[in-house]
């Protein structure tokens, strides 16, 4: 009898580890965002869903499950494209979990993932799909300063120099809109394609330091350091927000690897013209528009 009862208290003791230890193990879920990425995945005999809406419910209501049991879960965008790819490189059956699952992994590592805060699935979706393009227009802007070279003239690295430009406008921003909460948005028309990227930064008030260490804000600078290191036409615009009073929206345009601030007039027409049609649009109640600041001279020291 004392055995069976050891035995039982045993058994219940694994179980509780077991289920303690569940809680301690962070989940990683695919996520399918759109109804062509999933019927690009029915061919799959595995792959055991047959309707898209139906597919995000459920998923969504495995993910507050497991937020309700403490688990923490990374979610990964799933595309079906790159899958194919990962299997024909590993050697791996597409028509396996096994095989989605190693990807999954290996996307939430190196891809657009974002943590599960119990956001609904309609919001989950749009935030992974906006990671994603962010990512890519990162990357492509690495890749452009990487390709950039060395001067004919110096030897110095033309992508390297750029980036300590953009980086140095950038913080030259932030100290001259002073303290507040600034979005700051650079777009560069680089190689065919329009390169975008935006950093919501917050400046404090008093003497701490700026900074512009954040995800966003190197995102932004890799892309206006494209358009310093290929000369392109980019443009910046700076809108702060202060809860007591109008947003104020600045604007710059680059030349020569500087920040030349725009009239309001300017800043006026960029915002207030649909930039598909060409087509003049309403402007945004409550909104300043001003004349981009000074920045001061370029004291960098860099020659590129």
């Amino acid at each position: 009898m004392a055995h069976t009862d050891h035995s039982e208290r045993t058994a219940q003791t694994a179980r509780t580890v077991r289920r303690h230890l569940r809680r301690e193990v962070a989940g990683v879920i695919g996520l399918l965002a759109d109804a062509h990425d999933f019927a690009a995945m029915r061919p799959y005999t595995t792959f055991t869903f047959d309707d898209h809406d139906i597919y995000l419910r459920q998923l969504d209501a495995l993910l507050r499950s497991r937020s309700a049991q403490g688990a923490h879960t990374t979610v990964a965008l799933f595309d079906p494209e790159e899958f194919t790819e990962y299997c024909e490189d590993t050697g791996l059956d597409p028509d396996t979990v096994a095989a989605r699952g190693q990807f999954t992994a290996r996307a939430a590592a190196s891809g657009a993932a974002v943590p599960y805060s119990g956001q609904p699935v309609d919001t989950l979706v749009p935030l992974l799909i906006d990671t994603a393009v962010r990512r890519a227009t990162w990357e492509y802007a690495t890749t452009l300063l990487a390709d950039v070279g060395a001067c004919a003239d110096c030897g110095q690295d033309i992508g390297a120099a750029a980036f300590e430009r953009a980086s140095h406008l950038l913080l030259r921003l932030l100290e001259k809109a002073g303290p507040g909460t600034h979005h700051i948005v650079c777009s560069v028309p680089a190689s065919g394609e329009q390169l975008l990227a935006a950093a919501h930064l917050h400046r404090p008030t008093g003497a701490e330091p700026v900074r512009a260490d954040s995800t966003e804000a190197t995102e932004l600078v890799t892309v206006l350091a494209a358009g310093i290191a290929l000369e392109s036409p980019a443009g910046v615009v700076l809108r702060t927000t202060d809860p007591e009073a109008p947003d104020r929206l600045y604007g710059w345009r680059l030349a020569h690897g500087l920040l030349v601030p725009l009239t309001a007039g300017e800043v006026f027409n960029a915002y207030c013209t649909d930039a598909d049609t060409g087509e003049p649009l309403s402007p945004e109640s409550g909104v300043d528009y001003r004349a981009g600041f000074e920045l001061g001279a370029d004291d960098t020291g860099l020659h590129h």
